[in-house]
């Protein structure tokens, strides 16, 4: 029987709370938003109707914990008058135990039934329900744990390349590729302890693992009448150790009919299972395989990271669809309202995952406060763009956004949209051209150049390929020479070309790191020294923030200038430059007092002790960033406090030191000291000379 939901709680947060909250308030719904303590603020918390915190515990790692917590979620829900739960994706999204206790606290369950989370939630168990449902699985290898032993204890004539795969959960987490004989034990016991870790089940499987494999996946719908249909495929083989990096919709240059086959055995596997709701049946093809060549590989329970390129290209009797009112249709017990025949496929979408993970250092997660976050247009074409793609935000943060440490690092997603693949792959890099994110250190760089390769460009991109072809790193020098011409039009008084009474027109002289670069803004030209001139011309925009011809080339630069160091942000790369007479050289700022780190790194040294009186210029200690060692300095006189210890991984921005204002006589009391310790110094120095 059909249930009205009026108020639904969103246990999640970041980019997927917002989005199901603009979904909610088109229908009318109240919306409620939960937190942690690092989450106070964040965006989503101001967009829904009521914001609840969540309990925190007590140790630094519970700020994930409270999203974990059924009890809170719950609480929260009664104490707002939540009649229905949207977990969204990731945290207990795919916890079959939250789905009944959600069921069980009399409230309306967003997602699949829970015996059916039950069922396609395990790797191990999904494939048998596909073997039943008439759906090919890859052959999987016994796998067997003798007592007190991490060792596989199978037949001997094993054929590798294998994959060891955690059973349990997803997302890349306990998989190891296994080449050799002489790997696979400490790649089972490596997969285990990852497994354990992420899933607290350790259970692995072995299979045959496919060198060139497409990641192909299809999206399903199903209500509780029966009704059970396909919205067409999805393509991600554009991975990074399994992490989906880009992905698109419909899959391209993929075989008529294996597509038809992909798309009936997603409908079977939900059919078999009693599935309800929305659901992602994916799929391995082998590439320039036969319909023969493509196998089941697991079942998504939840919406989908990258659900935004379906609903860009479905249409539903010629209106686009929106999957996240189709789960609320569903959970309310209506009938899905369409048939399969009222589905078809416009245009091509491509999406562009955006993360705080710095992409040329071992994609190692970030944190820090994002300073300046400027994404592309959403109602149109990006700004200075050379096709007529639409571009679609789903963004997670904005100026000021806090990114803790203790999350997914996703911040964000573009989504380009065109009549073909080309058109919306042209429009994605145009659109990541228009993003600039400052504070933060992002992959959006990164995944330009993808999306811009040639391969990409191609359709020569698998599964593997990313492992094997990485991207180069950025040339910084294009952003630096972008720099000076900025800082130096802006100090050229409206304007001006530099133009002096009887002398030639003045130069200005730029100085950003260990670089000084020469500008003329009358000849529109930058020299670095001992290097020849690059023509410059301002295109379009403000000085600063617009588009740039340097040496015939054409881009866009979004330039910050800062009293201590510029940021500038190019073609999705952001890079940060120091201005002479910084006393951090650019690893920490300082305000009213406080310095902080601008940028991750360690707190190698502390100089001082908490509560002692320290004058100007007085060094406090070193931070390690950058893989510099950067002197950290009293910025005024006072009582210092420390708020980092010495060998803790700082984020960027944290406070390391805040110095409060002292008496004079305090102050006059520490510069005594200073001046006593360092004429003790001299003396010994001395005595140690003359002996």
């Amino acid at each position: 029987m059909p249930t009205t939901i009026h108020t639904l709680l969103i246990a999640n947060r970041g980019e997927i709370a917002l989005r199901i909250i603009r979904t909610a308030r088109r229908l009318g719904l109240r919306t409620v938003a939960v937190y942690s303590d690092a989450d106070r603020g964040a965006p989503h918390t101001r967009a829904a109707d009521v914001a609840v915190r969540l309990d925190a515990a007590p140790s630094a790692a519970t700020n994930t914990a409270s999203y974990l917590s059924v009890p809170a979620l719950l609480a929260a829900a009664k104490e707002t008058g939540a009649d229905a739960v949207h977990p969204g994706y990731g945290f207990l999204s795919e916890q079959s135990d939250f789905a009944r206790a959600v069921v069980g606290a009399g409230l309306t369950w967003v997602g699949p039934p829970p015996e059916a989370m039950d069922a396609m939630g395990r790797k191990d168990t999904a494939r048998k329900i596909a073997e039943a449902a008439g759906v090919p699985v890859l052959t999987e290898i016994p796998l067997h744990r003798p007592q007190g032993a991490e060792r596989y204890a199978g037949p001997g004539n094993l054929t590798f390349p294998l994959l060891v795969k955690a059973a349990a959960g997803g997302g890349g987490k306990g998989m190891r590729i296994v080449r050799g004989q002489d790997e696979l034990e400490s790649s089972i016991a490596a997969a285990r302890r990852e497994a354990a870790a992420a899933f607290g089940d350790d259970t692995v499987l072995l299979e045959r693992y496919v060198e060139r494999g497409r990641h192909v996946e299809v999206q399903v719908l199903a209500d509780e009448h029966g009704n059970v249909l396909h919205l067409h495929e999805r393509d991600c083989s554009a991975q990074r150790r399994h992490q989906k990096v880009l992905e698109e919709a419909p899959a391209p240059d993929l075989d008529p009919a294996l597509r038809a086959h992909l798309h009936a055995w997603a409908v079977d596997l939900a059919r078999e299972v009693g599935y309800t709701g929305v659901g992602t049946a994916e799929f391995l093809v082998e590439v320039g395989s036969d319909p023969g060549g493509a196998w089941f590989l697991e079942m998504n329970t939840r919406l989908q990271v990258e659900h935004p390129v379906t609903e860009e290209v479905i249409t539903v009797r010629g209106e686009r669809i929106d999957l996240v009112e189709q789960q609320l249709r569903v959970a309310s017990g209506k009938e899905l309202g369409f048939t399969q025949d009222d589905v078809a496929v416009v245009g091509h979408a491509i999406e562009a995952r955006l993360y705080a993970e710095d992409a040329y250092g071992g994609f190692l997660p970030q944190a820090g406060t994002a300073t300046r976050v400027r994404w592309p247009d959403s109602t149109g074409p990006a700004a200075g763009a050379s096709t007529s793609a639409t571009v679609r935000v789903e963004a997670g943060i904005e100026d000021g956004t806090v990114v803790p440490a203790a999350y997914d690092p996703m911040i964000g997603k573009i989504i380009a949209t065109g009549p073909d693949r080309e058109t919306a792959r042209r429009g994605l890099v145009d659109a990541l051209d228009a993003t600039a994110i400052g504070g933060l250190v992002t992959n959006t760089g990164f995944v330009r150049a993808l999306a811009d390769s040639d391969a990409f460009r191609d359709g020569d991109v698998h599964t593997a390929w990313l492992d094997t072809h990485p991207m180069p790193a950025p040339d910084p020098t294009p952003a630096l020479v972008a720099v000076a011409w900025s800082v130096a039009a802006a100090a050229v008084p409206d304007g001006g070309d530099g133009w002096r009474l009887g002398g030639p027109p003045a130069d200005t002289w730029v100085e950003l790191d260990d670089a000084v670069l020469r500008v003329s803004t009358a000849r529109g030209e930058v020299r670095r020294e001992g290097e020849p001139p690059t023509s410059c011309r301002s295109v379009g925009g403000a000085v600063g923030d617009g588009l740039l011809e340097l040496g015939g080339t054409t881009a866009r630069f979004a330039v910050d200038v800062g009293p201590r160091s510029v940021e500038v942000s190019t073609r999705g790369h952001t890079f940060r430059f120091v201005r002479p007479g910084a006393s951090s050289v650019g690893a920490a700022e300082l305000s009213d007092g406080v310095v902080l780190a601008a940028m991750p790194g360690v707190l190698a040294r502390v100089e001082v002790r908490d509560g002692a009186t320290v004058t100007v210029g007085q060094p406090l200690g070193v931070l390690e960033a950058m893989k510099m060692e950067v002197a950290l300095m009293a910025p005024a006189d006072g009582v210092v406090r420390v708020r980092a210890a010495a060998g803790e991984q700082v984020a960027a921005r944290q406070v390391l030191f805040e110095v409060e204002p002292a008496d004079a006589g305090e102050v006059e009391a520490a510069q005594a000291d200073a001046e006593h310790a360092e004429a003790g110094q001299a003396d010994a120095e001395q005595e140690a000379t003359d002996v």
